[in-house]
């Protein structure tokens, strides 16, 4: 009988093996023939022009869709099969009773692979601080997880080279891990709504790291994918449309007069229209390259980005529930001040 569930076993895990193996190639492959098929279809089958500022956006529009929601798809897929082994009770377990410093670079590094949004900002920030992680260790994982986003890391590198991706990546880690010192410094317990401290736990959090076989963590991968797209497809086509109508008509003498290199203020404009914005990085990022495809300066791009992800409205909308408004105003202050400074130094590096 053991032997007959052992054999069963390994055929099914050469059944998902060769499923994987088989939805990795077809995604290879429709990533690959996006641009020929897009082109084919638009400027021969059907009866735009190329070059001609509605046959561009209108590519632009198409094209990017399904591009990004390709890499969309294929990174929240290969992420979450990595999450799979990371659990919020892990993650309490790493942080909690770790010093200023270390810890908050613990915090800001583990922010950047774990599942958590904006709209998890105050159950996480409730349940960390009640694990007895400190308030700043806490508030550079709670900086660090929606601003460092692994989808934006993958488009940025697919859209501009890894130099970009890594520039993003690292000026967003040196701020969650500032803001969270500095924060920490000032002893802003106080500034927090008591509710928060009322159920302290002083244990360390118990996990037990589940055993999850291939087809498991498979359907974990695909299940999250489809979650997310179904949550965010309407903003990423928005996001796209607008987009198109940058690189088919917008002006690109406007941009260089209002946010390019000539524009000392351009940077705060930028971050000063991102906080409002409600999106995410796959919605922003269309926007973002059609920006660019404008003249804009990628530091001024990157600050935007960085404004819309992290410090979006519907967030301190929910985090005012939790910080009282001098540590709300503090937090909001200290992330754009280093927001605005990535995207000055970076407009200043990248000439």
């Amino acid at each position: 009988m053991s032997i007959s569930l052992n054999l069963s076993k390994r055929e099914s895990s050469k059944k998902s093996t060769f499923k994987l193996v088989g939805a990795l190639l077809a995604w290879y492959f429709l990533y690959w023939g996006n641009d020929k098929f897009w082109n084919w279809l638009l400027f021969t089958v059907l009866p735009f022009k190329k070059q001609s500022k509605l046959g561009d956006a209108v590519r632009f529009f198409f094209y990017d869709s399904s591009k990004i929601i390709l890499l969309l798809v294929g990174i929240t897929f290969s992420v979450t099969m990595l999450r799979s082994f990371i659990t919020i009770e892990r993650t309490r377990s790493l942080l909690g009773g770790k010093r200023q410093g270390i810890g908050n670079v613990i915090a800001a590094s583990a922010g950047i692979v774990t599942p958590f949004c904006s709209c998890s900002a105050v159950p996480v920030f409730v349940g960390f601080l009640s694990s007895g992680v400190p308030i700043g260790v806490t508030l550079s994982f709670l900086i660090a997880s929606p601003l460092i986003n692994e989808i934006a890391v993958g488009l940025l590198f697919t859209m501009f080279g890894l130099k970009i991706a890594a520039i993003y990546l690292l000026s967003g880690l040196t701020i969650a891990i500032t803001a969270g010192l500095v924060l920490g410094k000032m002893k802003v317990e106080r500034w927090v709504e008591p509710f928060v401290y009322a159920n302290q736990m002083n244990q360390q959090a118990e996990f037990a790291s589940p055993d999850y076989s291939l087809q498991d963590r498979t359907r974990m991968g695909v299940e999250e994918s489809v979650s997310i797209l179904k949550k965010i497809w309407l903003y990423l086509l928005a996001g796209i449309l607008v987009g198109a109508a940058i690189h088919g008509w917008a002006p690109t003498a406007f941009f260089a007069q209002h946010a390019g290199r000539s524009n000392p203020f351009a940077v705060l404009i930028a971050v000063a229209i991102g906080v409002p914005l409600y999106s995410n990085a796959a919605g922003v990022m269309p926007i973002v390259q059609a920006l660019y495809s404008k003249g804009l300066p990628m530091g001024t791009l990157l600050a935007f980005m960085m404004a819309v992800v992290a410090l979006s409205l519907p967030e301190m909308i929910l985090l005012k529930r939790v910080l009282k408004p001098k540590l709300l105003i503090t937090y909001i202050a200290i992330v754009a001040s280093g927001i605005i400074f990535v995207g000055y130094l970076f407009n200043a590096i990248l000439k």
